[in-house]
């Protein structure tokens, strides 16, 4: 076999060697400085795609993980009931039947409305037989959807709750053509569930993301029937006028309906620029920036602050999360009223 025609090697290619049987012009030296300007080209193009990754046809880009914030340590007390607590099981026999599409929804099969769809296109059986949209389920039935058995996850247990502080630039969505930094690239996985977020947060809005693995306890937060309360710090050019103050607490019309400030405070400024703290009940689509836009004002920072219950932790920041030990995870489901067994109470009422 000739010189020209063998194969260039994996190291050949990397080092931009354009064929194996050109004449070694290059010194050690000169060769070595165009290995380190090829490796810059390259370094400089990864950073590009993963500014502008829409500019590479959607392709996703290796982000960094969020690291975990630490805490001290509780005290015994409370570790010793977080341990009650995660070992409690509540009895399945007093669970009362729970809609098809909920159950395997919540075991990770799908959204809701896609289970909807299976169901009413008979892709879903129960003990064997077709099931239909309305069908209940308790842990005694067996489930299969397009012929698979399905292990449904029963709430026995209590669910895990994690809060994360959320960046500008990313996105809460699992599925983006566009090929964005999602929060779930840079969140630890779940073993046997999934993380579902509890209200989202456009792009451009960061703070307070609450994550959990109970479907029941999205709801309580987020259905606006609950009407649970949700702080932002808004950071706006300008200021606002008494008048304009008590316009957002009457409310006002958007496009989608009147909205509203529960509560409206202000928190100083630095030069034209002024921090406000608002407080809404409802999640619609940019309501905050909408609200302030309504009065002539452009909102340049918006930070959630507290979810219900929740507030950002003083101690995380940017990009790190916390998972809720079991004592936290049970104040947080006595808070919503979602089921738990009588032994339960007890101790978190302690």
């Amino acid at each position: 076999m000739s010189q020209a025609n063998k194969k260039l090697t994996k190291r050949q290619i990397r080092d931009g060697v354009a064929n194996k049987s050109s004449k070694p012009t290059a010194s050690r030296h000169t060769a070595g400085k165009a290995k380190f300007a090829f490796k810059r080209q390259n370094e400089s193009t990864v950073r590009s795609a993963a500014s502008q990754p829409e500019a590479q046809g959607g392709t996703k880009v290796k982000v960094q993980r969020a690291k975990k914030l630490v805490q001290r340590t509780p005290n015994q007390e409370i570790l010793q009931r977080a341990r009650v607590l995660k070992e409690q099981r509540i009895n399945l026999e007093k669970m009362e039947p729970v809609r098809l599409q909920k159950a395997l929804a919540a075991s990770g099969v799908g959204s809701r409305r896609e289970m909807e769809q299976w169901i009413s296109q008979g892709m879903v059986r129960v003990n064997g037989k077709v099931a239909q949209l309305g069908d209940r389920i308790t842990p005694d039935d067996e489930v299969s959807v397009r012929g698979s058995a399905i292990n449904i996850k029963w709430p026995d247990r209590l669910p895990r709750i994690m809060v994360y502080y959320k960046q500008e630039g990313e996105i809460v969505s699992r599925d983006d053509p566009q090929g964005r930094v999602s929060i779930f690239d840079r969140l630890p996985q779940t073993a046997s569930s999934r993380w579902v977020a509890i209200g989202r947060l456009d792009i451009n809005t960061c703070g307070l993301l609450i994550l959990t693995t109970s479907g029941e306890l999205v709801n309580r937060f987020a259905h606006p029937s609950f009407e649970v309360e949700r702080e932002y710090a808004v950071r706006v050019l300008g200021e606002l006028s008494d008048e304009q103050k008590q316009s957002l607490l009457n409310g006002v019309e958007l496009e989608d309906g009147i909205a509203k400030a529960q509560h409206l405070w202000e928190q100083g400024g630095e030069g034209a620029n002024r921090w406000y703290n608002i407080i809404i009940k409802e999640g619609r689509n940019r309501e905050v920036r909408r609200l302030f836009e309504s009065q002539g004002l452009t909102v340049s920072r918006l930070v959630r602050v507290r979810f219900g219950p929740i507030a950002l932790p003083k101690r995380l920041k940017r990009g790190q999360y916390y998972e809720f030990n079991e004592f936290e995870v049970a104040n947080i489901m006595k808070w919503a009223g979602l089921y738990q067994s009588d032994s339960a109470r007890k101790k978190i009422s302690r």
